[in-house]
């Protein structure tokens, strides 16, 4: 198997190329976006997995090159006093830092990087419809062009066209919370460098981190029925400070001010889940990232994620004798742990509880499994 068709080109496709290119395959991604920013709204937090996973494929320096280091966790609860504040993460090794950034900046650094990789990315290309054989899988894309691989990766996102035709019956499903995020350089935001503050607030979960450069940026998780497709298209910025701003201001918390100082860097969205034990993978068809296990944000491993998945798919192709194999043996080795977050960040959106017993790999058995010179069959209960 040496021609693998990448569905895809955010964060999850771009990362399966990279360490597919790396095992030795040849990896083409076709995005249906026109351009590299895919999303150029929202932030996200790659924690130290991900950027271990990072590592893994050599493009540490992509993404260190953008955003910014988070090194502690400050915990202030509703009055505003500090409950905690202690180190995050592998603060030892820079490169394994947790880093704030742009989710379109992300996914523009990791495509520059695949460029120059000479990894093709193809944009414009919208998936129609998926062809599976018994030697070959074909996509079929909407301009009427179409590519032929002995693999297709599906890293299309919570909305995956190649999911509707691995699994038609399989759609997102509301988690609980809607959730905002903002950006302002007007707000004087309390805190350290390199620090993330979560807020406990009354109302809504709170939290922001500030920039070198003295940008805050902020999110907000709020508890409730989901926003209507029409709220959703309609909202200015200005209706969605009017919603969240009473919220917040029943506390006494820096919430509400960086909030009030924000303009129209505002946006909100319902946070999603795929439903645990769905299909991941039909004939030479496999999914990946948001599009096999999209998890509410709460967590904040949604990228990280993905970036292990690019990882350990890579190496279960480098490591299996043959395809089937190794579509299966990466499935058996990931499903638990992402299955685990899902749950885990579904239950912190809808304030439930998760069981204690439920099992995840410890650090040191994770960095196990990602070290890229370390076999993977050896790692499979992991």
């Amino acid at each position: 198997m040496a021609r693998v068709l990448v569905i895809g080109g955010g964060i999850a496709g771009t990362a399966t190329a990279l360490a597919l290119h790396k095992a030795g395959f040849e990896a083409t991604v076709h995005e249906a976006h026109p351009d590299s920013a895919e999303d150029i709204g929202a932030f996200l937090t790659l924690a130290s997995n991900g950027m271990r996973a990072l590592a893994q494929v050599d493009a540490s320096s992509a993404v260190t090159a953008i955003g910014f280091p988070l090194t502690s966790l400050r915990l202030v609860d509703h009055t505003g006093g500090e409950v905690a504040h202690a180190p995050m993460g592998e603060v030892g090794d820079p490169l394994l830092h947790y880093r704030c950034l742009r989710r379109g900046e992300l996914s523009s650094a990791l495509q520059a990087e695949a460029g120059r990789r000479g990894i093709a990315v193809r944009h414009g290309a919208r998936l129609a419809s998926v062809e599976d054989g018994p030697d070959s899988v074909t996509a079929h894309f909407t301009d009427g062009s179409s590519a032929t691989g002995d693999l297709l990766i599906g890293a299309d996102g919570l909305n995956s066209a190649v999911r509707r035709s691995l699994s038609p019956g399989t759609e997102p499903s509301y988690s609980g919370q809607y959730v905002f995020y903002g950006y302002t350089r007007a707000a004087t935001a309390p805190g350290t460098d390199a620090c993330i503050t979560m807020v406990r607030g009354s109302r809504a979960a709170f939290g922001y981190s500030v920039s070198p450069d003295g940008e805050t940026y902020w999110f907000a998780r709020v508890t409730g029925d989901p926003l209507s497709t029409e709220e959703l298209a309609q909202g200015t910025p200005g209706a969605w400070r009017a919603r969240l701003l009473p919220l917040l201001r029943e506390d006494s918390t820096p919430a509400a001010d960086i909030v009030e100082a924000t303009g129209d860097d505002l946006m909100v969205t319902n946070a999603t889940e795929i439903p645990t034990g769905t299909p991941w993978r039909a004939g030479r068809t496999l999914l990946v990232g948001d599009a096999a296990h999209a998890a509410s944000p709460a967590t904040g491993q949604g990228a990280s994620m993905a970036l292990e998945d690019a990882v350990v798919l890579a190496k279960s192709l480098r490591d299996a004798p043959d395809t089937d194999a190794a579509l299966a043996l990466y499935e058996e080795i990931r499903r638990p742990r992402v299955e685990h977050n899902t749950t885990v960040s579904g239950n912190i959106s809808r304030g439930t509880h998760t069981p204690s017993g439920a099992a995840r790999p410890s650090d040191e058995e994770l960095a196990r499994l990602l070290e890229w010179d370390t076999p993977v069959f050896p790692l499979r209960t992991i």
